[in-house]
């Protein structure tokens, strides 16, 4: 399960606690309000929305960095090690890793950050 799921969840739940102890303990002869416990449901139901949103919105951005990066598959770059090196090489593969795009090149694998040009064929 993904943290957005996750917490998505937990909201949904603690609402429904709420709701349910709010319910049972209100006053018989002062009910609540049922304007105020329509506008309730309502902005859990906006909340909803745009947890789906942002959800998807999350997935769009992964697809398009894969796509983005797919495109310098088989590219010559040059890139910077972790070690601080300045190296060329092609790029074999590109990938999401916890929600980063990292480029197989060799035996190194960099994050888009760490590209500092694409070397044109002659």
């Amino acid at each position: 399960m993904n943290t957005a799921s996750f917490n998505s969840q937990i909201g949904r739940d603690q609402f429904m606690e709420l709701l349910v102890t709010q319910l049972r303990n209100q006053d018989p002869l002062e009910p609540v309000n049922q304007q105020d416990f329509l506008g309730q449901l309502a902005q859990f139901s906006s909340l909803e929305g745009i947890e789906r949103l942002n959800l998807n919105f999350a997935e769009s951005l992964k697809f398009q960095q894969l796509s983005q990066g797919g495109a310098l598959v088989g590219s010559r770059v040059e890139y910077t090690t972790a070690e601080g090196e300045l190296r060329t090489g092609r790029v074999d593969s590109a990938r999401i890793l916890n929600g980063e795009l990292r480029f197989q090149i060799g035996d190194d694998t960099v994050g888009l950050g760490d590209l500092t040009g694409v070397v044109r064929d002659m």
